[in-house]
């Protein structure tokens, strides 16, 4: 393990970020069962991912529209209401970042699978966003995690280290594209997993 890190790169959704479509459509659907069925066979993970890829909001919603002309109501619903599934900062990962900020000993940046169209909402929600030195969105980028381009993109542009980096995503399959790509990454659990971890590299 090395303990030689000088630049942290953090994923957001799920890590700094609370992001769950259940959020609107809880309230959309009377049934759980129905609203389940809609979010992994109609507005699925998978559909969801070719928005972080760069596929336009609209592309995406006439497309499912077409298919499920029944949910034709609840798929717009999707991204007209897209701010509404953001739960808000993961307060303990944030005052992490934010101690990592002001102890000024690593470089920061995020990369991140992401809409670019609604990356920006985000950008004027999250105010610690702007603690990064940089940040990657993939849907900028037309690339998405694991794929081992996006990191080597990531390393290249900011001048990163892979093996002086330590990348933190909550998805299995992210933390071993990193890894593959020669950085240092582990998986998120929770926040004070987090900070055990970090303290096992010297970050903290």
């Amino acid at each position: 393990m090395s303990k030689n890190i000088d630049t942290v790169i953090f994923d957001l959704g799920g890590v700094l970020i609370d992001w769950n479509p259940e959020y609107v459509f809880r309230e959309v659907f009377d049934d759980p069962a129905e609203m389940q069925y809609f979010l992994r066979e109609v507005c699925s993970p998978e559909w969801n991912e070719q928005q972080d890829a760069g596929r336009t909001l609209q592309e995406a919603t006439e497309i499912l529209v077409a298919q499920f002309p029944a949910y034709e109501l609840q798929i717009r619903t999707y991204y007209n209401r897209w701010q509404d599934m953001l739960g808000g900062a993961i307060p303990d990962t944030v005052a992490i970042l934010h101690g990592l900020h002001q102890k000024q000993t690593h470089r920061l940046y995020a990369l991140t699978n992401w809409s670019h169209e609604t990356f920006p909402v985000a950008l004027e929600l999250f105010d610690f966003l702007h603690l990064f030195e940089g940040i990657l969105v993939s849907g900028e980028e037309k690339l998405l995690k694991p794929d081992r381009r996006i990191y080597e993109l990531l390393m290249t542009r900011y001048n990163i280290d892979g093996q002086r980096a330590l990348f933190i995503d909550d998805n299995p399959k992210n933390v071993k594209g990193a890894q593959a790509a020669g950085l240092n990454a582990i998986r998120f659990e929770s926040p004070e997993q987090l900070s055990v971890d970090l303290r096992k590299f010297n970050i903290l």
